[in-house]
């Protein structure tokens, strides 16, 4: 064999090495890697117009018997896939129609079994629901409640950034209660009172450790239902008319009426 021959034959060598080098199924063997399989359990309910998909490195995940790629309201998957050393596994949320993301969500292998958990709907997000936990009663008869206001500001534009308290009462005016610290990002410590009939209760809104309402001007009042022997997990929402004009506060969503909570 000449000098040049064998030079070729040295070149093709290398180049060869260098790409079984670097071959996913290789690197383990070398050491620089340690791959071992993740898991992540998706609990999570969406109540948006469109549906949503779940993007892992750019697929879709299919869901279900039916192997769809979309989804809407209720879902509960088990989704596998390997950790390559400490290369972090992101999973975004996006809406299928517009391609927005509206969430994404990073998992390593520090945690080889985790978990993802929300509620969604237009302009709503609340994280981490399997980590959420309603108050427990102290007796039978009563009803129980916490609160989260994710879109405060949203349509009412009030400026005010502090934590809300609502003032609870029935319909003859008698005082149950008041809901304290309620924000945009946890809920609030939990409050209970005795159930009790006509079931309707009038909760007013107001800036933290006052009875100034927390829109300049103009009274909120919340009209909620009381349920008796029950602890709802209530998201308060403005609401507006079709041109945008703030119109009032609903909390008629009750989490509880989606997930079941240890």
């Amino acid at each position: 064999m000449n000098t040049r021959m064998l030079r070729a034959v040295i070149f093709l060598a290398v180049i060869n090495l260098f790409a079984s080098c670097t071959n996913d199924n290789m690197v383990s063997y070398y050491g620089e890697e340690t791959n071992q399989p993740g898991k992540v359990t998706i609990n999570a309910y969406s109540a948006v117009n469109d549906s949503l998909q779940i993007i892992s490195n750019g697929k879709a995940l299919e869901i279900g018997k039916d192997k769809k790629t979309a989804f809407t309201k209720k879902i509960d998957k088990e989704y596998d896939f390997v950790y390559y050393g400490d290369q972090t596994k992101t999973i975004e949320i996006t809406n299928k129609v517009t391609k927005e993301v509206l969430h994404t969500y990073h998992f390593t292998a520090e945690k080889v079994k985790d978990t993802l958990s929300f509620f969604t709907k237009d302009g709503i997000w609340i994280d981490k629901i399997t980590s959420i936990k309603t108050g427990v009663l102290s007796k039978p008869a009563n009803s129980g409640y916490r609160f989260i206001f994710p879109n405060i500001n949203k349509y009412s534009k009030s400026g005010y950034e502090g934590n809300i308290d609502g003032i609870i009462r029935k319909i003859n005016g008698q005082l149950l209660g008041v809901a304290e610290n309620i924000n945009k990002d946890k809920f609030n410590p939990f409050i209970e009172f005795p159930f009790s009939s006509p079931p309707t209760i009038l909760m007013e809104l107001v800036k933290h450790g006052t009875t100034e309402s927390y829109i300049p001007g103009q009274k909120i009042i919340v009209i909620m239902t009381m349920s008796v022997n029950k602890s709802k997990l209530i998201v308060l929402e403005e609401k507006s008319d079709a041109s945008g004009i703030f119109t009032g506060v609903d909390g008629t969503l009750n989490l509880t009426d989606y997930f079941v909570f240890k």
